[in-house]
């Protein structure tokens, strides 16, 4: 099978990015031809095989959009795929409309819906009409959690014969329990880029309220809010305890020597971060938004703590750090999770299938 892939950006590190990357891994193994097409000029993903688009970016130009859309044409045009999977609002509009110009099968994978909740009022009502629009030319919609499939039901943006609801998944990784931290500097971890709309700086501001105890905080990734938050950290001499990571290739190591994972926004598909701290064998914390309870189930491998609720978030970070049985209990149900939904296996098998669908 010969597959195109569009996505706005690859030069980050983020939970679609990540996503693609792996799923092209596994097609290009498995003997198919696949094409990754992206904006800008820059990809952290070496072994893709990469086709740059300078016009495709990600907030609304009408001039660049033009452009976008005649150069993806013309890309795709002269690769004559079998179907192309788009990804990332943009580039899932952009994409399906060369898609559906040339009459070749198109599928969008929702990595979270632009009108979720959490999301500017005006904002949501402009992205529901664009998708209930594309959706009249879109063969099939892949969303990454029941939630979206929902939303979008509940919103009449695509109806349900359209619409298949496929989990996330990460692949395996070795476990290292015993290089974990001694019980008496507890690591807790928290792996998103630092920009809307991940919740770090309030993260920090909990942490304040819990210097009676004895952890350390590891922050990965990069972003324009991270200045903000390096700066709060400074002014509550917070400096021996936080740690700014930047953006990591390692994140499997780091999460099997950490013991708490976090992870707070204002809005979320199902991250792909939760489901490898989970492989990892390690207890959640994570805002009630979007997708994540379909992971998180409370009190049984973590908490849901409700937007910006900062006194419920001071309550269970001290349950988890003041019991040792507690973090094993629920981070050994995150591991049976894991295995049990979010494979990467599970995910790949499911969405090959889904391509032959659409193409048949």
């Amino acid at each position: 099978m010969k597959i195109v892939q569009v996505i706005t950006r690859m030069d980050t590190i983020g939970g679609a990015q990540l996503h693609v990357r792996d799923l092209c891994i596994a097609l290009m193994e498995k003997g198919h031809s696949v094409y990754v097409v992206t904006g800008g000029n820059v990809t952290l993903y070496k072994e893709l095989d990469t086709i740059h688009c300078q016009s495709l970016i990600r907030n609304l130009n009408v001039v660049a959009d033009i452009k976008a859309f005649v150069k993806v044409r013309h890309i795709i045009k002269n690769i004559q795929p079998d179907i192309i999977a788009t990804h990332s609002s943009k580039a899932g509009v952009i994409g399906r409309l060369a898609g559906w110009s040339l009459r070749i099968p198109t599928i969008f994978t929702a990595h979270g819906w632009s009108f979720t909740e959490g999301v500017e009022a005006k904002k949501k009502k402009a992205y529901r009409i664009i998708e209930r629009w594309m959706g009249r030319i879109t063969g099939g919609v892949i969303t990454v959690s029941e939630y979206d499939k929902q939303l979008a039901v509940k919103h009449k943006v695509l109806p349900q014969e359209k619409l298949l609801t496929i989990h996330n998944g990460v692949h395996e990784t070795v476990r290292l329990r015993e290089s974990r931290q001694p019980e008496n500097r507890l690591t807790m971890v928290m792996v998103a880029r630092f920009a809307p709309p991940k919740r770090q700086l309030e993260l920090l501001k909990a942490l304040t309220k819990l210097q009676q105890f004895e952890w350390e905080m590891l922050f990965a990734g990069e972003g324009p809010t991270l200045k903000e938050a390096q700066c709060f950290v400074d002014s509550e001499g917070l400096n021996d305890r936080v740690q700014f990571l930047g953006n990591r290739h390692d994140i499997a190591a780091i999460l099997q020597k950490s013991d708490i994972f976090l992870l707070l926004s204002d809005w979320e598909g199902l991250p792909l971060s939760i489901l490898e701290a989970m492989q990892c064998g390690l207890p959640i914390v994570a805002s009630d938004v979007g997708g994540v309870h379909e992971a998180v189930k409370p009190s049984v491998n973590g908490y849901l703590i409700p937007p910006k609720d900062e006194v419920e978030l001071v309550r269970t970070l001290t349950a988890l750090l003041t019991s040792s049985t507690l973090r094993l209990q629920m981070g050994e149900q995150s591991r049976l999770l894991y295995k049990q939904h979010f494979t990467f296996e599970q995910m790949y098998d499911k969405t090959f299938a889904y391509y032959e669908k659409i193409i048949e």
